[in-house]
């Protein structure tokens, strides 16, 4: 226990924390909140979710809620689980539990009465933190206010066991070390991960995914990522991983960070990878990513590398923010930045010439409509997009050169 206080912030004194804390009130020092929420705001840093942990049993939780005219949601009551809505926002709260059995992906639970106990089961020791709603007494088990002081990431316990009990904590680890570790690699930690490597098979493919791009989503990963090709915790899930990868993770963070961008997921994943459309199609398959982002990866490694003179048409055919990635990632030194003025300030402009307009110049309606209206929009995509006054005489010209090559005809 510690005599650190949580800050009086202000999630800490919003009516439906209060409505909810009051709700589940217990004799026994509860509810605590616990986790992220005590985590970052000891660091200073915003606060999105409020998760609490309670002594009573889901049952009575739901009991109290609906008491109070609070909405219940058994989100996950089988774990002890249940998600309170009070006033728009959700809380998640979750009985004290201790692991009867585990075989890496789920735990079976029995519910507990011992804080301490709840806590060992947690993965790191600063986000086995937990404090008191009213006074903000913080409760530490296990250093995790001196691995936060310090920047430590560190398995409660024995890393080993902790990995064993649930797979997924070996990204978790890297996650975690990417965002809170400054105070170095805990050796330990880096050993477990690597020996159980292969457990990450035993996953889904979503769960692997959603890890993995919260780490590359992070302001840099660079570290986590350099440590993972080291320790080949990629091999089994990700075994495309190109030889470059840190390299080239390396030249777009630098690039990310001269434009003042902000990271993009697709460009970030893509970076670990070889550029190969097929590649970038089976490794979101594999992954089972969302359909937009597999279209997203693929459009952004098809096509000529980008130059300044190609960069808009690619913004035009694709997107700007496909352009603007496939700059970021595969333009050599010398287009780069010349690719990013291209798109600066820029917008995509409308094509202002229909099938209308051709037969309005005498082409007649069939065929020819189309294939002389696709010939036209090369032109101006070619000529880097010029204005009606220049598109109107392209398009003329396409129509006098169609209407005679069907006289010749």
């Amino acid at each position: 226990m510690s005599d650190a206080v949580l800050h009086d912030v202000e999630w800490r004194n919003s009516d439906g924390l209060k409505r909810v804390v009051a709700a589940l009130a217990d004799k026994r020092g509860g509810p605590r909140i616990v986790g992220g929420a005590v985590r970052d705001t000891l660091l200073g840093l915003p606060v999105t979710d409020v998760d609490l942990a309670t002594i009573l049993h889901p049952d009575a939780v739901i009991d109290r809620l609906e008491a109070a005219r609070i909405k219940a949601i058994p989100t996950g009551i089988d774990h002890g689980t249940v998600t309170a809505v009070a006033d728009g926002k959700n809380y998640e709260i979750t009985t004290l539990r201790r692991d009867v059995a585990t075989d890496g992906r789920r735990a079976t639970v029995a519910f507990a009465t011992d804080w301490k106990e709840d806590a060992s089961r947690r993965d790191f020791t600063i986000n086995a933190l937990y404090a008191d709603p009213a006074t903000g007494e913080i409760f530490d088990y296990f250093g995790g206010l001196a691995d936060l002081d310090e920047g430590n990431v560190r398995f409660i316990g024995d890393a080993s066991e902790r990995i064993a009990e649930d797979h997924l904590r070996i990204l978790r680890y890297f996650r975690f070390l990417a965002r809170f570790g400054e105070g170095g690699v805990d050796q330990e930690a880096i050993t477990a991960c690597a020996a159980a490597a292969n457990s990450l098979l035993a996953l889904s493919r979503e769960r692997i995914a959603s890890e993995l791009l919260k780490l590359l989503a992070l302001p840099d990963p660079r570290q986590s990522i350099s440590l993972m090709k080291r320790h080949k915790i990629f091999a089994s899930f990700l075994p495309e991983l190109a030889d470059d990868a840190q390299a080239n993770l390396e030249r777009l963070i630098a690039r990310e960070q001269a434009c003042a961008l902000k990271p993009s997921l697709p460009a970030r994943l893509l970076s670990l990878l070889p550029r190969d459309a097929e590649v970038a199609q089976n490794v979101a398959m594999r992954l089972k990513l969302s359909n937009a982002m597999r279209a997203d990866m693929v459009a952004r490694v098809s096509g000529l590398p980008p130059v300044a003179a190609n960069v808009r048409a690619m913004a035009y055919l694709q997107s700007t923010e496909c352009a603007r990635d496939a700059a970021m990632l595969f333009a050599d030194d010398t287009e780069f930045f010349g690719c990013m003025s291209k798109l600066e300030g820029w917008s995509v402009p409308e094509f202002a010439i229909k099938g209308g307009d051709l037969i309005k110049r005498g082409l007649p309606a069939g065929p020819l409509v189309a294939k002389t209206l696709k010939q036209v929009e090369a032109k101006w995509i070619g000529e880097d997009f010029p204005s009606i006054d220049r598109l109107n005489p392209i398009a003329d010209q396409a129509v006098n050169d169609a209407l005679s090559a069907s006289r010749k005809a």
